[in-house]
């Protein structure tokens, strides 16, 4: 092993522990939002209202069940995104540039899926 390896092993092993806490959340999240669902009589199986990012905050402030699904489903979707930018910043941190440019491609990618996907819906 020589000195440039030496920082990225270290590099994954945060980088690994930040998505096994990210993965930890959002099951939390899912687990809390299907429990409040019961609760309250709501089939899980029995679709939902919409993702409103706006009214989020004050849906999870009042135990909304569907609030909780949503912030645990972006947690989830969140996870390998934010792999690709740590990895990238690891990769920019060692200088090793061709790698930068493969994970500023890919986020480019999930960006242009998420634009399109979001402008379909409306």
């Amino acid at each position: 092993m020589d000195d440039r390896d030496a920082p990225t092993s270290g590099t994954e092993r945060r980088i690994g522990r930040a998505l096994i806490a990210i993965t930890y959340l959002s099951v939390a999240l899912l687990v809390v939002g299907v429990g409040l669902m019961l609760g309250a009589g709501i089939s899980p199986v029995s679709g939902g209202p919409g993702l409103d990012l706006a009214t989020i905050g004050s849906e999870l402030a009042a135990l909304d069940p569907a609030a909780f699904l949503w912030l645990g489903l972006l947690a989830v979707i969140a996870a390998p995104i934010s792999r690709v930018l740590l990895a990238a910043i690891a990769y920019a941190r060692t200088d090793d540039w061709q790698m930068v440019a493969v994970a500023v491609a890919i986020l480019a990618i999930i960006a242009v899926g998420v634009a399109t996907a979001g402008a379909g819906t409306v």
